[in-house]
């Protein structure tokens, strides 16, 4: 009993002594799990010496280095670590002037610029003998010679082009012949289509604009219509002397209001019309590229008193790709006054200047040939076809092999029996854009 009695001592003072080794303990050297409710403690001394001891690692930036959680900053760099010097730049070769470098593999200029030559455009009609026209050409059918030698196509359409017309009225015809020219002014409004655009002209002793470019509308319609109000020249000479003349009646021969004989002279007479064409070809020298451009004439062909020459109006039309159409009446409806025309003496044109001048401009643009009417329907069909002959042209182009120089003759030829080809007879080349 009591053996039992000393074994349960001794074994409740092992239990007390273990508990109390365990109390002696310090806390810390194992975590609490962490709480949802209670904050992290602070790290213990030990932990804080652990992190110390842990090797310097660099930052990803390289602007300091870390110790576990903390960062610590670089040293300075050392003065003599400096990064090593660019290599120097290869010399810079140049080569005389007109020496251009070759590329070794093509033996090509490797600083070649490429530059578009003069492109000359030429419209082409082609009728048969009853002056219907002709379609269905393709580029093999024509052949282009530019002074002699032969040109290579490189551009060629049938297709029909939106117009840039200058309309030119004669107010200086006889006014009988002007009554009749504005009876017709609705069908030559009709012609044209809604694409083009006109701009109307009218000289006699001077020339005036009577409207800029237009489409073919309302506006258009207004200008026709005050064309319609102007008057024509009165017909017959003037009368100079007698009783109906400037000066009063006469008795024996000597006017009753002065013993001196006066000498009357008739006023000179002026029709401009190489001033007029020459207006509206300047005018037409801004319009649109894309456009046909033309002028066409109304009138009886008679020119006197101009500042502009034939031959100098005629370089501008040529320089600027501009045909030249036109209707002849009164004088210039006679068949024969346009033959007539072509053995005019040049001596006699500053005294009578030139009969019908209108066959010369359309012959050297590439018109065809003049629509001489004599009545009211005549005239009217003579619009449609004009202006049809302009918009449905053949389009030929190419590029001649110098820019530079006069004046160059052009000849059209197709390949075709029995027709009549109207092409300009030459032109004057631009000089090439910078």
């Amino acid at each position: 009993m009591a053996t039992k009695i000393n074994t349960a001592l001794i074994l409740g003072l092992t239990l007390l002594l273990a508990g109390a080794l365990t109390a002696q303990e310090k806390p810390g050297d194992i975590p609490d799990a962490p709480s949802a409710t209670r904050p992290i403690p602070p790290p213990s001394p030990r932990e804080e010496a652990n992190e110390e001891s842990k090797p310097e690692v660099p930052t990803a930036d390289g602007s300091g280095v870390t110790t576990g959680s903390k960062e610590l900053p670089r040293s300075a760099p050392d003065s003599t670590d400096q990064k090593p010097a660019p290599p120097p730049m290869p010399p810079v070769r140049t080569v005389p002037a007109g020496s251009v470098p070759k590329d070794l593999e093509t033996g090509q200029d490797i600083y070649t610029i490429s530059v578009t030559t003069n492109l000359v455009t030429v419209p082409v009609t082609v009728t048969d003998r009853e002056g219907r026209m002709i379609g269905g050409l393709l580029p093999r059918d024509f052949l282009v010679l530019e002074n002699g030698q032969k040109q290579t196509l490189k551009f060629f359409t049938s297709d029909p082009f939106a117009l840039s017309a200058a309309v030119i009225f004669d107010t200086g015809m006889a006014d009988v012949g002007l009554k009749k020219v504005q009876e017709t002014l609705a069908a030559l409004q009709g012609a044209f289509s809604q694409f083009d655009e006109v701009a109307i002209y009218t000289y006699s002793s001077t020339v005036g604009r009577v409207s800029d470019f237009t489409t073919a509308g309302k506006q258009l319609t207004a200008t026709l219509n005050q064309v319609k109000g102007f008057s024509g020249a009165n017909n017959g000479p003037p009368v100079t002397s007698g009783p109906l003349g400037p000066m009063g009646p006469y008795i024996n021969g000597i006017p009753m209001d002065s013993p001196v004989n006066p000498v009357s002279t008739p006023p000179k007479v002026a029709r401009v019309l190489n001033d007029a064409i020459l207006l509206a070809a300047r005018d037409l020298a801004k319009r649109d590229r894309a456009r046909r451009k033309i002028i066409f004439i109304i009138s009886d062909g008679f020119e006197q008193g101009s500042v502009a020459s034939y031959k100098d109006t005629l370089k501008v039309l040529l320089t600027q790709n501009i045909t030249v159409y036109a209707v002849g009446v009164e004088g210039a409806a006679i068949p024969i006054y346009d033959r007539l025309q072509r053995i005019h003496l040049p001596k006699t044109r500053g005294a009578i200047g030139y009969s019908d001048i209108l066959p010369k401009y359309v012959n050297a643009t590439g018109g065809g040939t003049v629509y001489g009417e004599l009545t009211q329907t005549e005239i009217e069909k003579a619009y449609g076809r004009a202006i049809g002959d302009a918009r449905n042209q053949y389009t030929l182009a190419y590029s001649p092999r110098s820019s530079v120089g006069g004046y160059r003759e052009i000849e059209v030829q197709v390949k075709r029996q029995d027709v009549k080809v109207y092409a300009k007879r030459g032109y004057y080349p631009l000089p090439t854009a910078q």
